[in-house]
């Protein structure tokens, strides 16, 4: 059951049942929605009163309400042809497939640009037309495309070459390819300036001239949106006239794959095509379909049940870029591609062993970055976070940058130095713009080259702009930390009692789903509880049993809390007997099944007598 909410439940400042400084240091607001319209949602489609608030708090009008919760295809695709550059794109690509031309495919390491690749390979493959692939090394080669890869390539055949999730801002090597008589197309969707690089077409939905609004395209999204074209434009020429069309739709997943991974927003067409694409792959403990690859990371992962965006992004995501961080992305692109199960199982494996290796290499350059991050202010300070150091590994130091973003609430980067010369890797937090201002390090020459997204971004310098840049990083974006930190909450659904913790609640908010950025998965608070059992699991974990008022109770988890502020709150929780509110998200409790459910537990407050 849901508790009814009382005037009492928000305070004049907004903080949801009182709390403005919780356990992790967080106010807690509840999601704004209109009464009347989730009141009119329930009577219409028969929802859950906690469903229909959640969906107008999304901001889906009443009347759309019911094509959001049951989206397709047919009615969210575009035009291909909306994509700047598209049309020159896609009769090029036909062109080359028509003649016979083998086409080389350049991609990157990480999950987007190896499924990118894998996506535009299969449908070569599924036409039959010749193609090579070059995904570049990390370490040896850097991001982006370069020109002794493309000679490589021409020399394996290659007239025409598409890059995928890369080259939007590659103007030498472009211009260097025209000179080797090159065609390039360039599939790419991060930040670029005008002009655009000497390519045969370049499309990107974040070029300034793009007007199709699909900026929230991964690059993934961007190969599909191309094979599409590509496809209208083979029937057009009667290339199928005497042969089958390939099956588009069994690429989904892979696109879905793509979208959660490089963390895009799941709303519009980017939350149909992930859902599409999770149900390609249906249930990953009973179902067979899908991509082989992915259901063996699957497996390899020990996912089960019905195949959601977190597996994407918690189990297999990290496993595919593990390849690419500790080995080549080869191996994950390798593992895409086949369709014989027992080389995805042997592929998988491999990939997760890797990824073991990349969890203690990540171990320990967290470890030495935050002893740095302690010592330039920790959580006080609302300056940009820079930590470097010579040696560290360049392929955890994107993941170790978000560990140090959330530990300690500001954007952070960390670099690594071989010689002069160093790498790095920034995350941001929400409203603050980190990619253009690396950009604009580069255009002023305070750095080498760098660019990316709002949220996370890359970048190269030599060890003497070290200072230069980090001055000029607090001058940017400063104020704008500031405002972030300020603003930070943790946003909530609703409260929920023990006695409404169900398997069935939780399968009812899966209507609402795929979760991820853009549409964050539901969270509530388990208001006026009294912990009753703590069970230290792993050393790190935390099983808590909490009781209400009535005697209900609620079986809770809580991950990597033990020697936190979250576990230091349970503990004291216990001692003293306190009436406390919990914050967390409904997961299905596996182990007692039926309809038993647990709270996963990610904030606690101490509630007021």
């Amino acid at each position: 059951m849901s508790l009814t909410n009382s005037k009492t439940d928000t305070d004049p400042a907004g903080a949801f049942l009182g709390v403005d400084n919780s356990a992790c240091g967080k106010t807690w607001q509840r999601r704004v929605f209109e009464p009347r319209e989730a009141e009119m949602l329930v009577q219409r489609l028969g929802l859950d009163p906690l469903l229909a608030e959640m969906i107008c708090a999304r901001g889906i009008p009443v009347e759309e309400a019911e094509g959001w919760l049951n989206p397709t295809l047919k009615a969210n695709l575009p035009d291909p042809s909306v994509l700047r550059d598209m049309d020159a794109a896609s009769d090029r690509i036909a062109e080359a497939i028509t003649e016979g031309e083998t086409i080389g495919v350049f991609g990157d390491y990480d999950v987007d640009g190896t499924t990118s690749s894998a996506i535009f390979a299969r449908f070569l493959r599924m036409l039959g037309a010749p193609f090579e692939v070059h995904l570049p090394d990390r370490q040896l080669e850097g991001y982006g495309p370069n020109l002794p890869a493309f000679e490589a390539l021409k020399e394996k055949g290659a007239s025409l070459i598409v890059t995928v999730d890369c080259g939007a801002t590659a103007h030498d090597v472009m211009s260097g390819a025209a000179g080797l008589g090159i065609d390039v197309i360039v599939l790419d969707h991060h930040l670029m300036e005008l002009p655009a690089p000497a390519a045969r077409a370049v499309v990107n939905p974040n070029r300034p001239d793009d007007t199709s609004g699909l900026t929230m395209l991964s690059a993934g999204g961007v190969t599909f949106m191309t094979l599409i074209a590509v496809n209208r434009a083979l029937r057009a020429r009667g290339f199928f006239d005497d042969r089958a069309e390939p099956k588009l739709l069994s690429l989904l997943d892979l696109v879905a794959l793509s979208l959660v991974c490089d963390v895009m927003p799941l709303k519009g067409l980017t939350r149909v095509l992930t859902r599409q694409g999770l149900a390609l792959l249906q249930d990953f403990t009973a179902a067979t379909s899908g991509n082989p690859g992915i259901r063996a990371l699957a497996v390899e992962a020990g996912a089960k049940g019905a195949a959601q965006a977190s597996h994407f992004g918690y189990s297999i995501g990290p496993r595919i870029n593990a390849a690419g961080r500790i080995g080549h992305a080869k191996t994950a692109f390798d593992l895409l591609m086949t369709d014989d199960p027992d080389e995805a199982a042997r592929l998988a494996a491999r990939l997760s062993g890797l990824n073991g290796v990349r969890q203690g290499v990540e171990a320990e350059v967290l470890s030495a970055a935050s002893e740095q991050a302690e010592a330039k202010g920790g959580r006080e300070a609302s300056t940009p976070l820079i930590v470097a150091d010579d040696g560290w590994h360049p392929g955890v130091i994107g993941i170790v940058a978000g560990r140090l973003k959330e530990k300690f609430s500001r954007p952070a980067i960390v670099i690594s130095f071989e010689g002069d010369e160093g790498k790095g890797s920034g995350r941001s937090l929400s409203g603050v713009d980190l990619g253009a201002a690396i950009s604009r390090a580069v255009e002023e020459g305070i750095i080498k080259g760098g660019g990316g997204h709002p949220m996370a971004a890359g970048l190269s310098l030599m060890r003497d702009q070290l200072d230069a840049f980090e001055r000029f990083l607090t001058e940017e974006l400063g104020a704008g930390i500031k405002t972030a930190q300020s603003q930070q909450a943790l946003h909530l659904d609703g409260a929920l009692s023990p006695a409404g913790l169900s398997r069935r609640f939780h399968d009812s908010l899966q209507l609402a789903a795929p979760f991820g950025n853009g549409n964050p998965e539901p969270r509530f608070a388990m208001p006026r509880v009294r912990v009753r059992d703590i069970r230290v699991l792993k050393e790190k974990h935390m099983a808590v049993t909490v009781e209400d008022g009535s005697g209900r109770r609620a079986r809770c988890i809580a991950f990597g809390c033990v020697g936190e502020p979250l576990g230091d709150f349970f503990e004291a929780a216990q001692s003293n007997g306190a009436l406390i509110h919990l914050a967390g998200r409904v997961k299905p409790d596996d182990w007692r099944g039926g309809d038993a459910a647990q709270f996963q537990v990610e904030d606690g407050a101490f509630a007021d007598s």
